[in-house]
């Protein structure tokens, strides 16, 4: 018997090699499909699962990939143990777990076993990868040291059947997909009875019994897709006004950039420092704060230009931030997993500070060409300086969008019993 699987999850592990009894590393099961096989190719069970979401959130990145929202999961969603009960029973009557890139699902499975304490055969089950028994049959450039590279699932299906498959990343669709590749793979005997273990005239019978390549079964395997009403609480209304329409009320506010960048952005801005303070003298703003990536080289020419012109110059610094700033060690399972958080000096004190971690940030914690703080030194250098949410790279909104919303919570409320009122939510918009 052949159980052939595939899983969608919240996101991607911080480290690949971490043992499964490390939650905090891996990523939480959203849906898991499979289909069990007898060993001549039939059709025994097929199974697909939707998991209720229970202590976490499915992330806004991860829910555009598969489309699986939190709102959705919690309404359509099956209890966790339930699902791994019913996988167990599967396990059981197979012998040989499939999959593509099947390591992976064998971990996220396992880590959730470890969560519900479910005692599992998962472990000990021998397994077939079909991008590991592909390889050498689609025989792709690129790989390492001149080696083939993994084919991905649409590759290994165009080489077999000369038709593409445009991965869904529904987990229903992708093992539909993978267990079409791998019959057809043991048809071909690309996978032999020696890699089954099997008697010698497997392969033989295999191929009596199955004369034409293998089909898609038809299966249900529509990405799940919720209406627009799905997404809007019944306590939260509408907007139906333009929101250009209601900025009246707003002509007299007096508004100042607080996150610009300037060409001291290395790679990242080009703005020069006149350019920058003739826009807002234009704009007529008060004041202007500048908050390169990584480094003040700007500030001396900031400020002086900025005085020159009867505006306010604010410094700030946009800062890598990372677990320890001091370790420098790292690995492609384990990498320097660093977002960034946008200080701004609010009076003398303050920029003192602010240049005390930078240049920190250079001294002990460059890496890869990046100056990097950790919060026991923003600890220790916070007297005097104003934080925000930031952008997209960093903390709170990178949780958000790739990890869920209760950690990006924890985070926000350590920032905000950190810094108290000079504590701010940066609101980012684009014309």
């Amino acid at each position: 018997m052949y159980l052939i699987y595939d899983t969608e999850t919240t996101g991607l592990p911080k480290n690949f090699s971490a043992p499964v009894t490390d939650s905090e590393n891996w990523p939480r099961l959203v849906q898991v499909a499979w289909q069990l096989h007898n060993s001549m190719g039939e059709l025994i069970e097929v199974k697909n699962f939707i998991i209720r979401p229970v202590d976490f959130t499915i992330p806004f990145n991860a829910e555009k990939i598969h489309g699986i929202s939190t709102q959705h999961a919690l309404a359509h969603g099956v209890d966790l143990s339930f699902v791994l009960e019913e996988f167990n029973k599967a396990i059981e009557q197979s012998e040989f777990v499939v999959g593509h890139n099947i390591i992976f699902d064998i971990n996220i499975m396992g880590a959730e076993f470890h969560r519900t304490q479910i005692e599992s055969p998962l472990a000990q089950q021998k397994s077939i990868d079909t991008k590991n028994e592909g390889t050498e049959f689609c025989a792709i450039p690129g790989g390492r040291g001149g080696k083939f590279k993994w084919p991905t699932l649409t590759e290994l299906h165009v080489k077999l059947f000369k038709e593409g498959f445009a991965e869904a990343h529904n987990a229903s669709a992708d093992v539909e997909a993978t267990t079409r590749c791998f019959l057809e793979l043991i048809r071909l005997r690309v996978i032999d009875y020696v890699r089954l273990g099997l008697a010698n005239d497997y392969n033989k019978k295999f191929l009596e019994f199955n004369p034409h390549p293998f089909k898609l079964l038809g299966l249900n395997i529509e990405p799940y897709k919720e209406a627009q009403s799905d997404f809007i609480p019944e306590d939260v209304s509408i907007l139906e006004t333009p929101i250009s329409s209601n900025t009246s009320s707003l002509d007299d506010v007096l508004f100042s950039h607080l996150h610009c960048h300037s060409s001291y952005s290395i790679l990242q801005a080009k703005n020069d420092i006149p350019d920058l303070i003739a826009k807002a003298k234009k704009d007529n703003m008060q004041a202007v704060a500048i908050t390169d990536t990584g480094n003040m080289y700007a500030a001396y020419k900031f400020v002086r230009e900025a005085l020159k012109n009867d505006i306010k110059p604010i410094i700030g610094c946009e800062l890598y931030l990372t677990a320890d700033h001091k370790i420098r060690k790292f690995t492609k399972d384990k990498p320097d997993r660093r977002s960034t958080i946008v200080l701004i000096a609010k009076h003398r004190a303050g920029y003192h500070n602010l240049c005390k971690l930078s240049s920190q940030a250079f001294i002990d914690g460059l890496y890869a060409g990046c100056p990097r703080i950790d919060k026991e030194l923003i600890l220790a250098h916070k007297e005097g300086l104003i934080v925000t949410t930031g952008g997209l790279t960093a903390e709170i909104p990178n949780l958000i969008l790739n990890v869920g919303e209760n950690q990006a919570e924890e985070v926000f409320v350590w920032w905000h019993k950190t810094f108290g009122d000079d504590f701010y939510v940066e609101l980012i918009g684009t014309d």
